[in-house]
């Protein structure tokens, strides 16, 4: 019996985290207004372009950015190495949107950077001197490869360490130069790790809102934004979620193939470590230099805007709003890391313990909530509660006689429900590998002495997997912090948080007020951040 209550709520889970997904696609093949002929004779041919650029334009310089990196890290010794193998994941705590924001306000006409030639060079105006479009697609693309490459560098800087040295040491033998060494022997290797990088960079920027709303490149995000909110076409704008979601799962089923493909090129389990060589004088210098490039543009350049805004403008941390914005990013973050956090440890225990068939193949599928953007899940999200929500408020009215409003639309409840849906594939992957690491013979003296399923759990381990579960918070309490199409999508009337009051303050150009609460999720991913890179970059030879 006590099985059968343990498969059924890891059924439940499952079922609540992929209801979203499943919302979209009934909507999107039975809209109440069908405007998919409309949207494919004027928009979305625009958007689908503007999309599949900027996904083929980051997927391509995060996989040059990060593979690089990754190759003259391990492969190499250089000044400064031992602090850019670090400094190189520090983009990862900086959202995205924080860098366009940052970008804009260096480069535009009013910036440091046009200001100082106009005034070196005696320019009175723009009609004088030439300067690339700064709010243009192109620069998008600079501003999501330079956020997003750390995917790349992570995953092929671990996929680089795990291969055999000999194989490098043979390669020179014969001859091979520091070119021919990487085009011929670390490149094939290696290409497996590049690709699941750049999937995820090119999933990540397919889900993209706040750059290319800033720098007005129409997307297909911007699109659900434009049919939904302005359109007032729900139908719609579950047609062009739908449209993303098949264009993600592509690229998500790209990144697993290419990580299952990974593992036949691991070296054995004793060979001989990758050594690196060094780097003297000029050829240091210049690997240190090609390092440290992407971390200036892709962390020190918006932390160093927003903190100059910050710094000039200091009345702004006690700002009004401010105070609010955290305590609603706090508090739905935490709920969101908590409940998903929660499920996760319920679900994969449940489908351990009772070897469920049903919720065994459901707990892989969990993990699309994870490939689908925040606008997609918002819409997901959304429709069906605010149909649920009208019908329980009903419910309530007939028997009490009093209206109790919007309880679950009108509140924060939706956000934390599509941030345990975005995330929950981050929980379940810790706690997977948590479970995994706990010696069988524990449980199952326990369970021989008597102790029931749910006593196990609690009293062997959770305290086993403690510092697993922290991370998982963390990890998730992070993302929660920094999502903004699901937040803009889901929140109440005049509810704000970190996110939302960065977007709402930079959209109109009071870059100053927004800098405090830029500042504060910035510092928040840099937690995050330093627990992955404490978990990953490990002693090197």
């Amino acid at each position: 019996m006590q099985g059968g209550l343990w498969s059924a709520g890891a059924v439940t889970i499952a079922a609540l985290v992929l209801a979203p997904i499943l919302a979209v696609v009934v909507m999107a093949f039975d809209p109440r207004e069908n405007i998919w002929p409309h949207l494919v004779a004027t928009t979305l041919p625009r958007y689908l372009s503007n999309t599949a650029i900027l996904a083929f334009g980051v997927g391509v310089f995060s996989a040059a950015i990060g593979a690089g990196a990754a190759w003259l890290v391990v492969m190499y010794r250089f000044v400064g190495r031992g602090a850019l193998e670090w400094l190189l994941l520090f983009p990862l705590a900086i959202p995205a949107y924080v860098g366009a924001y940052a970008l804009s306000d260096f480069l535009d006409y009013s910036g440091p950077v046009q200001t100082a030639l106009r005034t070196t060079f005696g320019w009175a105006s723009a009609r004088d001197y030439w300067f690339p479009e700064i709010r243009s697609r192109e620069a998008a693309v600079v501003v999501l490869s330079a956020a997003l490459y750390p995917y790349t560098y992570l995953i092929t800087r671990a996929a680089l360490r795990e291969q055999s040295g000999a194989s490098y040491e043979v390669a020179r033998a014969l001859g091979a130069g520091p070119v021919a060494l990487f085009w011929r022997v670390g490149l094939p290797l290696a290409r497996p790790a590049i690709a699941a990088g750049a999937a995820i960079a090119m999933m990540e920027t397919v889900a993209d809102y706040g750059v290319v709303a800033h720098f007005g490149v129409q997307t297909l995000t911007t699109g659900i934004f434009a049919t939904w909110l302005e359109g007032g076409n729900a139908g719609g704008a579950a047609q062009l979620a739908l449209l993303i979601l098949g264009i993600v799962f592509v690229l998500f089923a790209l990144e697993k193939t290419s990580r299952r493909k990974a593992r036949y090129y691991q070296s054995a389990r004793h060979s001989r470590p990758v050594m690196p060589v060094a780097l003297n004088g000029g050829a240091g210098w210049l690997a240190a230099a090609l390092c440290a490039l992407p971390v200036a543009l892709g962390f020190v350049l918006p932390v160093g805007v927003m903190a100059a805004h910050a710094l000039a403008n200091p009345e702004t941390w006690f700002g009004r709003g401010l105070g609010t914005a955290l305590w609603h990013t706090l508090s739905t973050g935490g709920a969101a890391a908590l409940l998903t956090v929660a499920m996760a440890l319920f679900m994969v225990y449940g489908v351990r313990m009772t070897g469920a068939g049903l919720a065994r193949r459901l707990l892989p599928l969990t993990t699309l909530g994870y490939a689908a953007p925040g606008a997609v899940l918002a819409v997901g999200v959304l429709i069906p509660l605010a149909y649920f929500d009208n019908a329980l408020a009903d419910a309530v009215l007939a028997v009490t006689g009093r209206d109790p409003g919007l309880l679950l639309t009108g509140t924060a409840v939706a956000i934390v429900l599509a941030y345990v849906v975005r995330f929950f594939a981050i929980a379940q992957g810790a706690v997977d590998a948590a479970f995994a690491r706990v010696p069988p013979s524990l449980p199952m003296a326990a369970r021989s002495l008597g102790r029931a399923k749910g006593n196990v759990l609690r009293e062997i381990y959770i305290p086993l997997m403690r510092g697993s579960i922290g991370s998982a918070l963390l990890l998730v309490f992070v993302d929660c912090v920094k999502e903004l199409p699901a937040t803009l999508l889901l929140r109440p009337f005049n509810y704000e948080t970190l996110a939302t009051r960065v977007q709402e303050k930079a959209s109109l150009e009071k870059l100053g007020e927004a800098s405090p609460a830029a500042l504060l999720v910035s510092a928040v991913g840099l937690a995050a951040v330093l627990v992955l890179a404490r978990a990953n970059l490990g002693k090197r030879p």
